[in-house]
């Protein structure tokens, strides 16, 4: 039986961002006793304060700074999961930012593709939040990942996402699987059928937004 969910959006925050309802299907992973099923990968702190998405996903294609990730934790109102390296940045120094990430009250760090297992099992013996480590192809060794010490996994395939989530849980049944879910609730929804545990959403930017509006407000002063 379907629930009716009373719901109140009042004024000034009836236009917030809202994830794609699809990912309510997935089962979602439970995190320091909050469940999670949708995360928003974002590091743009008006739209982190105006979504409705269980979680953020702060990852960024720059060396991980810990002035921002304070800035994103201090707006967020939900858990954050932070991205520390594993690209160019590596090794303890990586190790380091997952530590002092923690100490700012992150709720889990993201470490990239290409990071070293040895880094992963440094990083494992100095925090005490999840390791989700990003899963990019069907051939890494994900075997050696999660013996390393990963707690989760986040896997961005692009149009192979689908796929390679299928194969993984295959593989491994428990293992907790985040997933880049696509541009359409079918996208979203294949993934969740292939055993995501929860999605990622890429919300629209700020210029993508603002370009909507504007067109509206013109519209008011067209003769």
């Amino acid at each position: 039986m379907k629930k009716n969910i009373p719901e109140y959006s009042g004024t000034l925050r009836s236009h917030l961002l809202t994830v794609p309802k699809c990912i309510s299907e997935c089962s979602g992973i439970r995190i320091f006793g909050r469940r999670i099923k949708s995360l928003v990968f974002s590091t743009d702190v008006a739209i982190i304060k105006n979504v409705n998405a269980d979680a953020i996903i702060a990852v960024y294609p720059f060396t991980p700074q810990p002035s921002i990730t304070q800035a994103i934790i201090s707006v967020s109102d939900v858990p954050v999961f932070v991205g520390v390296g594993g690209g160019v940045t590596n090794g303890d120094r990586s190790v380091r930012l997952a530590e002092y990430s923690e100490h700012q009250g992150a709720s889990g760090v993201v470490v990239n593709a290409p990071i070293a297992d040895e880094t992963i099992s440094k990083m494992k013996q100095v925090v005490d939040i999840p390791i989700i480590t990003t899963i990019v192809s069907e051939d890494m060794d994900i075997a050696a990942r999660i013996a390393a010490g990963a707690d989760i996994l986040n896997i961005s395939g692009a149009a192979k996402t689908p796929a390679i989530v299928s194969k993984v849980r295959q593989s491994f049944p428990d293992i907790p699987i985040i997933a880049t879910g696509g541009p359409t609730d079918e996208d979203i929804l294949r993934t969740i059928e292939a055993g995501a545990n929860a999605i990622t959403y890429t919300p629209p930017t700020t210029g993508q937004l603002f370009a909507g509006m504007m067109v509206n407000y013109r519209k008011r002063f067209d003769s």
